[in-house]
């Protein structure tokens, strides 16, 4: 949103203290259908539905190849916009005689052979990156702050917020640094960065990398 849009926002319990009972017990007040609802921690505008079904209504799932590093093939996918990197859950890959029985994470696709990559071990380093090209930032305040000022970014829900420093390119370009790595940061997603508790904007993570070598698409520089 724009700083224009921004300025008509009117947050009704934004002075609140961060515990949720006092909202709760309003809500109760008033015979709200929402006050026992838990939590939502998924997708509130698809509802009660799967993610995977929720994208095949709009994009045309495309199964292809599960393969390790070495592209042996180990499995199969129902399509790459169902997969994200660092995901473990829904590969069903597990059990194979000839590797060792620590768990499959995602660490790539390969949108040209449709192929999706996976590596064993949490921490694989395949799975961690230490800068990020982020494009169309919308900063709150209108402008970028100065570049001397500690930030952090998250570059995923519920990920620990990650110290980072921002540099700008000939070409206008923002690229992100956290020299301290990050698992998981994936292009197409979001980064946001926070100044404390203050939200100062985000944008899109286009692309990523450890060192030289690519991480979230093909096999490091192929």
């Amino acid at each position: 949103m724009s700083a224009h849009t921004r300025a008509a926002e009117r947050y009704v319990v934004s002075g609140w203290t961060p515990d949720k009972s006092r909202s709760w017990k309003l809500a109760v007040s008033y015979g709200l259908a929402t006050a026992k609802k838990k939590d939502s921690t998924g997708i509130c505008f698809i509802g009660e539905r799967r993610f995977s079904q929720f994208l095949s209504n709009y994009l045309p799932a495309k199964p292809g190849n599960i393969v390790t590093l070495n592209r042996v093939i180990i499995g199969r996918h129902d399509g790459l916009m169902n997969y994200t990197l660092g995901q473990r859950k829904g590969l069903r890959i597990g059990g194979d005689t000839r590797y060792s029985q620590e768990p499959w994470y995602v660490s790539g696709k390969d949108l040209t052979s449709n192929e999706l990559f996976v590596v064993q071990g949490f921490h694989h380093d395949l799975l961690y990156s230490d800068r990020s090209l982020v494009k169309e930032i919308n900063w709150i305040s209108g402008n970028p702050p100065d570049s001397d000022i500690p930030m952090t970014a998250k570059f995923r829900y519920r990920q620990k917020d990650v110290e980072v420093s921002l540099e700008s390119s000939s070409s206008g370009e923002t690229w992100v640094r956290y020299p301290s790595r990050a698992r998981a940061v994936t292009p197409g997603q979001a980064c946001v960065f926070y100044q404390g508790d203050r939200c100062l904007g985000g944008g899109t993570i286009d692309m990523v990398f450890c060192g030289d070598e690519t991480r979230g698409g093909r096999l490091p520089n192929e």
